[in-house]
């Protein structure tokens, strides 16, 4: 979004909101951007997400079921177990109580584990370590997760199969 505004400022002199919105409604018209919800991009121009932004994923054990198990997609209900911490103190905030059972796909948890479940086999741990932005972010989640908090967890797959 950045490189975008910073562009749109060179080739079109836009340093205000009203002036960026046209440029970009304009670019859209042109075909010269695509748009997403209030999100944009070049068509054709792929751009790895900075390192702040991205899951750190460790297969931990592959698990009993690796050569016989496909692998959970989205739009799946996966049932895991996990235990999360905080990447800075290594304190417990979370722990499944018995399995933990979601969505793949429908925004149902943190981007971060949307990001680093998906691909997993029945009876596999991962540990997953996410970034602010894609768990909590500035706010964090008072008491146990502070601001800008990096979040790590270790999720075992229990089970998963297509949704309806």
């Amino acid at each position: 979004r950045q490189a975008i505004a910073k562009y749109l400022k060179e080739h079109f002199d836009a340093d205000n909101a009203p002036a960026l919105k046209r440029a970009l409604a304009k670019g859209v018209a042109d075909g010269k951007l695509e748009q997403s919800g209030q999100s944009f991009s070049i068509p054709g121009l792929e751009f790895d997400a900075p390192e702040d932004e991205k899951v750190k994923i460790e297969v931990l054990d592959e698990g009993r079921y690796a050569s016989e198990s496909g692998r959970c997609e989205r739009g799946d209900q996966v049932m895991v177990d996990y235990v999360g911490t905080l990447a800075a103190t290594g304190e417990e905030f979370d722990r499944s109580d018995g399995p933990f059972r979601f969505n793949l796909g429908y925004g149902e948890v943190i981007k971060g584990w949307e990001e680093g479940v998906i691909g997993m086999r029945c009876d596999e741990t991962r540990r997953l370590t996410i970034p602010p932005k894609l768990a909590y972010g500035k706010r964090g989640s008072p008491p146990e997760i502070p601001p800008d908090a990096t979040l790590v967890f270790e999720v075992t797959m229990l089970r998963f199969e297509p949704v309806g």
